[in-house]
């Protein structure tokens, strides 16, 4: 209940309520999933609509009351009147049209309203990790580890991405993970140039790099790791991009602590590799906040005005990417401490060739 009441100092009046529909903010207050529902947060209470697929559930599990829902209209607006609501915040980014137009008449006379002042509010609180947050992302982690210990025993001349893919994710959801942080990206050779490549039938082969991009959720938060890795015998230049973009991670993770604008922590990677003349070849920005949701602020990069804070959780993952011969990404987790960082991903970082 601790984000909850967190939530309600939002709130001026009683007369005020905050309306969250979106799964992953019901999820971060309630600690209950679901694809559908409503929470509603009043200045002294904090009730979770949810129908008949999850109501008892609910009503066991998660960290407020939970009320049955078999039309919104009614059960939600009779409590409104009930509790004397007259206006209620809801989110704003979140909000796709069809539900904003429900919410507009959906509840009078109360009146729901789209609230950026409300999204920042829960962006805010949800950057800060608390300790038991920390604990299932170290767990997730460290489930996504073991899938990539195991994937180098399974990597060959011959094994495609498909297969690798595959592979991360059966190991992953038969050790503890309930579900993956995105769709696992894999990729080998020339498609390593693809920062997001799609895996498919593209046969690994003796010289290539293989990127590894895949993570794991535990107890709804995620994880996220980057390992690029090389197979047989690899030239001169596939060493040396390997060991800028290397360099480049471990300069951005050097810099990490609170009070650092994020987009300083990205200058510190960027300024590494653009000097060593591959600025064109890195596309995207060096990390992104983790949490119930694989991307999350902070952002990491140069158009931030965000300050790392103690308590952030952000992603380091720099990458130089050469269309139609190869890319190099490397990707850890990092905590943001009052000494500096604790880096929370243990693999090694040093070139493996397979």
């Amino acid at each position: 209940m601790e984000k909850i009441k967190k939530l309600q100092n939002f709130l001026k009046n009683t007369h005020e309520a905050i309306l969250i529909y979106s799964p992953e903010n019901r999820r971060y207050f309630t600690g209950f999933p679901s694809s559908d529902g409503y929470l509603l947060v009043t200045k002294n209470d904090a009730v979770l609509f949810m129908d008949s697929r999850y109501i008892e559930a609910a009503q066991k599990t998660a960290l407020c009351k939970a009320r049955l829902v078999t039309k919104a209209s009614i059960e939600i607006k009779d409590y409104l009147k009930e509790k004397g609501i007259l206006k209620a915040y809801t989110e704003r980014e979140r909000l796709t049209v069809s539900m904003a137009d429900f919410f507009k008449t959906a509840f009078l006379p109360c009146r729901v309203t789209p609230s950026k002042r409300l999204e920042n509010k829960i962006n805010e609180l949800r950057m800060v990790k608390t300790s038991e947050e920390v604990d299932a992302i170290k767990q997730a982690q460290r489930i996504a580890e073991a899938a990539f210990e195991h994937i180098l025993t399974f990597i060959k001349p011959g094994v495609t991405e498909k297969e690798i893919a595959l592979e991360l994710d059966f190991y992953m959801l038969s050790h503890g993970a309930e579900a993956l942080s995105f769709e696992t990206i894999a990729v080998a050779g020339k498609k390593t140039s693809m920062p997001h490549g799609v895996p498919d039938d593209n046969v690994v082969k003796n010289g290539d790099f293989v990127t590894m991009d895949f993570g794991a959720v535990y107890k709804g938060y995620h994880s996220d790791m980057t390992r690029t890795v090389a197979v047989g015998s690899i030239c001169k230049e596939q060493k040396e991009i390997y060991n800028i973009v290397l360099e480049a991670q471990k300069k951005a993770l050097s810099v990490l602590k609170a009070g650092l604008p994020c987009s300083e922590a990205d200058k510190a990677a960027r300024d590494i590799i653009k000097n060593a003349g591959f600025g064109d070849c890195f596309g995207h920005g060096t990390g992104h906040g983790v949490g119930v949701e694989i991307h999350e602020l902070p952002n990491l990069s140069p158009r931030s005005n965000a300050v790392l804070e103690v308590g952030n959780v952000v992603t380091v993952e720099p990458g130089i990417y050469i269309p139609g011969k190869f890319g190099v990404r490397t990707e850890d987790m990092a905590l943001i401490t009052e000494n500096g960082y604790e880096n929370l991903t243990n693999t090694p970082k040093e070139l493996i060739i397979l």
